[in-house]
């Protein structure tokens, strides 16, 4: 039978600790600028990230690739799912020199799911991780890819250009799997996981990898760290928790708004499982301060 999310759980009244504050920072407007003038989008918008403030504010954000319309269209996710546009050529110069202009250190590079290009948008990637290291040679590059179908093909495509940080989010535990993300499989995003790492090695480069969950979806405790322990047999080191949080009425709702202690607790639990970097918190993303993860530490047995 499918799986459903009791509707008698339901749980919209967010908690005093899912706040964030509004802009008042002149970089927030500069990076708002700077992103509508290279024509550019970004996950923070498109996502409605609610860190887009802080994170606009210190002058970073998620670059996201290959367009702004998805081809699937999961329950929790707030950018747009139609037919998806031509991908722009220029593209990865556009983001190169958004790095270039802010600056940063450390670049989240992210796409849409193109599952209407043979190769997933993998070249397209490719193509924007050469271009952002040519401009910005001592700029750490970490992409967030979808599970590109499972095609080693195309995944061989972006671990060739040698991202620092390899990122493909669980989202959530293997029994809500079928519920919040449209086409995607539990094992098949692991699979996804271990392959980058296997494929990393043998390319001969170093290569971090990473995912998260949401949590408050009606996972139990037993779910999360089972999913945390799937993760580690499949060479993952990095791991983010957050707080779901709907959209839209017509998203998932919320089943259970998870206290900032509890988040805590999780943390523990997964450095005690061998991660060597976890961010868990209500207000956690995937980009979420991810420049505070260095991937030299990620050290290779």
């Amino acid at each position: 039978m499918p799986v459903k999310i009791d509707p008698s759980l339901h749980q919209e009244k967010k908690p005093p600790w899912i706040r964030v504050r509004l802009p008042n920072n002149p970089v927030f407007w500069d990076t708002k600028g700077l992103i509508d003038d290279l024509n550019l989008v970004t996950v923070c918008e498109e996502a409605q990230c609610p860190n887009r403030w802080e994170c606009w504010g210190q002058g970073t954000a998620t670059m996201m690739i290959a367009g702004d319309r998805c081809t699937r269209a999961c329950g929790f996710c707030a950018v747009d799912t139609r037919r998806p546009m031509a991908l722009e050529d220029d593209e990865p110069d556009r983001v190169a020199e958004a790095v270039k202009r802010m600056k940063l250190n450390h670049v989240v590079i992210t796409a849409v799911a193109r599952d209407d290009l043979p190769d997933g948008g993998a070249c397209h990637f490719a193509n924007t991780i050469y271009k952002t290291r040519e401009v910005n040679p001592d700029t750490v590059v970490e992409v967030l890819v979808p599970d590109f179908i499972g095609k080693d093909d195309a995944l061989w495509v972006v671990m060739e250009a040698a991202p620092e940080i390899f990122n493909h989010n669980m989202e959530t535990v293997e029994r809500l799997t079928p519920v919040a993300r449209s086409k995607a499989e539990y094992w098949r995003s692991l699979a996804v996981l271990k392959s980058a790492k296997r494929m990393a090695r043998e390319m001969g480069n170093r290569c971090a990898t990473k995912s998260g969950i949401m949590l408050g979806l009606g996972e139990k405790e037993e779910e999360i760290v089972k999913t945390m322990d799937d993760l580690r047999d499949h060479d993952v080191t990095v791991l983010t928790m957050g707080q779901y949080l709907r959209p839209s009425e017509k998203h998932l709702p919320v089943v259970e708004y998870i206290a900032p202690d509890v988040f805590e607790r999780y943390k523990e639990i997964g450095l005690e499982k061998g991660f060597r970097h976890v961010a868990s918190g209500p207000l956690v993303r995937s980009s979420y301060h991810a420049a505070d993860f260095k991937p030299e530490l990620d050290l290779d047995e």
